[in-house]
């Protein structure tokens, strides 16, 4: 598979390299310019919400299918990618970790059973990530169903821990994922990808993408 990242110099974009090990580099943008070394399959983007138009223009002038897990996009963003998504498939989510999506499932399918248990999001980022709370953070609150608080940590190298707090007079609940390495996020990623590679056009999330392996 032939692949395309933006924000290729940065974190993610190293871990992206690792797990794409087996597959072909063939377009990078970041800080230092554009490389075009032939037309990507698929194209991923971890980068910053400022780089969302270089992404989208590129997706566009490929092609081809796109994976995103930029945080800090805004409504208006979120619409450009679906726009995208009613030309070549395009997958979307603010944590490619397996077990964070099971998570988001879980509080999803189960914290309506709590709705009278007090309810608090904690999260736990290293002290270079500029948004907080986290687009995870994000995504596991509205799973819930409620407006409950959530409180940000930036401190250290740590990858990433997100906790949902439940509790009553008598009982204290915590569900929670812990990130101990960022390659679990680009192992995500390159199912993402490999998925969004023989996807029909739309717009889809990492729990589709889990599903589709699934059903397999």
């Amino acid at each position: 598979m032939r692949y395309g990242i933006v924000g290729a110099a940065g974190r993610m974009g190293g871990e992206i390299k690792r797990a794409f090990a087996a597959h072909e580099l063939c377009y990078s943008l970041d800080l230092d310019g554009e490389r075009v070394d032939g037309t990507p399959q698929v194209l991923l983007d971890f980068s910053l919400p400022s780089a969302l138009p270089s992404t989208l223009e590129a997706a566009r002038t490929f092609g081809c299918p796109l994976v995103i897990g930029t945080t800090g996009l805004s409504d208006d963003q979120m619409s450009e990618l679906k726009k995208l998504g009613e030309s070549v498939a395009v997958v979307q989510s603010f944590n490619f970790a397996t077990g964070v999506t099971l998570l988001r499932m879980i509080l999803r399918d189960f914290a309506p059973l709590l709705s009278d248990w007090d309810l608090e999001i904690c999260e736990t980022h290293h002290n270079k990530k500029k948004d907080a709370p986290s687009g995870t953070a994000i995504m596991l609150r509205d799973a819930t169903g409620r407006d409950c608080p959530t409180h940000s940590l930036r401190v250290g190298g740590v990858p990433g821990d997100h906790s949902a707090v439940f509790a009553n007079d008598g009982e204290v609940l915590t569900l929670s994922h812990r990130a101990i390495s960022r390659s679990v996020f680009a192992l995500g990623a390159l199912k993402a990808a490999e998925f969004a590679a023989r996807a029909a056009p739309g717009f889809y999330s990492f729990e589709e993408v889990l599903s589709c392996g699934r059903r397999r």
